[in-house]
């Protein structure tokens, strides 16, 4: 086999990064080639994303491809969900993507739900309700007499937005759209019922009329005017599970259906996979989500706070001249003997509060809990609480889906952290592997690979996953083998 070279931009919430990966026909060579700091923006009141920096960054890294003389075969781009572009009948775009973290749809479900119920929302998508979809941020948008959706011709969703930057083409791919709460889960369309409730045109969604594009299919090429830009010539530009978490999903070194999954970042992804959708009275309750994953399957999870109130609390100790690295917080965290509070890591207080240490701090004086004092003992109040949502979840995951759960396989960034993994695996009382970190990226490539030829489902994805990783296990106690 030639030597095929796949480039991932894989775009989080708090940063980017490049992986190339390279496939000889022996061996996979993956590496990071470029990291940057991705955050959202603050002007007059509202939170933005910052998609010029975003797309210069991509740029950057096309321009050390052809410096370097890769060949790339193709290019794939995964992103955070729910978050969109609006664009004008130019192809233009219009304004700056707001971003989830805004308090704008706060009071959105509410006033929507007085026009359609929540169950028959539920019925149709499949997708937990939460503030931050962008079903919600639609309605909220048509409030605002200065937003961009009352000029716009056609909204993508963020990698759709980016790829429309790279080749021209505008698609709705199906996996970042279903994040969306606009997706009927039952046909893997957009809904009509919802857009008519909405009182907007469906004509925003590109090709609204055809089915969604699916994982590993081809947007289109580079622009001519970026091919000459940046040097790299003419490279498709696939359509990956362009929303991060399907990505990860199909990157689990997963040897049987026998298991769950935890995507541990910013978010806290955790669920199945299944065939078909879980829409019962029990999951809708539950408030569990069924999202879009790779070869039609469907993601039935539960999304959760995650690293996100770590990262805050981190960002205040850094202004405080404290700069803790990632050994330092486990070690923290294993430094405190004594019991700590354990905070209901789903609370609003947690959602984007000016000082997330007074939020914990004002959570336990509500709950008359012990506050915890000091840095560590915060740290470790996180990391248990965090693990107890995780035991939660596990038990209502086995009980919606009746799927016997042998191995819980956790991903992303805080697949890492070893104290955490343990801990959990003792919450879930399951068998814990870990890894890979780089789960999106890895996906986002394997994807690519597939749409090449080399590997032909996730399956054999998974299989492949599975030799390039050194996978961690974690046993919780009393854990014994059926």
């Amino acid at each position: 086999m030639n030597k095929r070279n796949f480039l991932a931009f894989d775009l989080g919430a708090t940063s980017g990064r490049a992986v190339l990966a390279t496939f000889d026909g022996d061996n996979v060579d993956v590496s990071e080639m470029y990291r940057f700091k991705n955050s959202y923006f603050k002007e007059n009141g509202k939170c933005f994303w910052n998609i010029d920096s975003l797309f210069t960054s991509m740029k950057e890294v096309l321009s050390m491809c052809a410096k370097e003389k890769i060949a790339l075969t193709s290019i794939g781009i995964d992103t955070w969900g729910v978050d969109y572009v609006c664009f004008d009948s130019f192809g233009k775009m219009i304004g700056k993507p707001r971003a989830y973290r805004d308090a704008f749809t706060a009071l959105a479900p509410e006033a929507f739900f007085q026009r359609m119920s929540q169950e028959e929302l539920f019925s149709i998508t499949g997708i937990q309700t939460m503030p931050i979809n962008t079903l919600f941020q639609l309605y909220a948008s048509k409030n605002e007499p200065d937003n961009p959706i009352h000029d716009a011709d056609k909204i993508l969703f963020m990698p759709d937005a980016l790829a429309y930057l790279l080749t021209g083409k505008m698609v709705c791919e199906y996996t970042i759209a279903s994040t969306s709460q606009l997706v009927d889960v039952s046909t893997k369309s957009i809904s009509k019922r919802i857009f008519d409730t909405l009182g907007l045109p469906l004509s925003l969604i590109p090709n609204h009329a055809e089915s969604l594009t699916m994982p590993s299919v081809i947007i289109g090429t580079i622009k001519e005017v970026i091919a000459n830009e940046t040097g790299i010539g003419s490279v498709p530009v696939i359509a990956v599970a362009g929303h991060d978490t399907a990505a990860a999903v199909a990157a689990v070194p997963a040897v049987s259906d026998n298991f769950a999954f935890l995507s541990s970042g910013t978010w806290s992804l955790m669920g199945v996979e299944s065939n078909v959708p879980i829409i019962s009275d029990d999951a809708f309750k539950s408030n569990f989500t069924n999202e879009g994953g790779i070869d039609g399957t469907i993601t039935f999870l539960k999304n959760l706070t995650g690293m996100w109130i770590l990262e805050c609390c981190l960002k205040e100790w850094a202004a405080d001249g404290k700069n803790y690295s990632y050994e330092d917080i486990v070690l923290m965290a294993k430094s405190v003997d004594d019991e700590v509070a354990i905070i209901d890591t789903e609370d609003t207080l947690f959602s984007n509060p000016d000082s997330m240490l007074k939020a914990i701090s004002d959570y336990c004086v509500r709950e008359n809990l012990l506050i915890p004092v000091g840095d560590a003992s915060i740290v470790k109040c996180i990391f248990v609480s965090l693990a107890t949502k995780y035991g939660e979840v596990m038990e209502s995951l086995k009980r919606l889906s009746g799927k016997r759960i042998d191995t819980l396989h956790i991903i992303s960034g805080g697949s890492r952290n070893d104290y955490l993994n343990q801990l959990t695996a003792n919450a879930t009382n399951t068998k814990v592997v870990s890894g890979p970190a780089e789960a999106s990226a890895l996906g986002n490539i394997m994807i690519q690979a597939c749409a090449a030829g080399i590997v032909a489902d996730r399956f054999e994805m998974r299989r492949l996953v599975a030799s390039m990783i050194q996978a961690r296990i974690f046993l919780p106690e009393n854990y014994y083998f059926e």
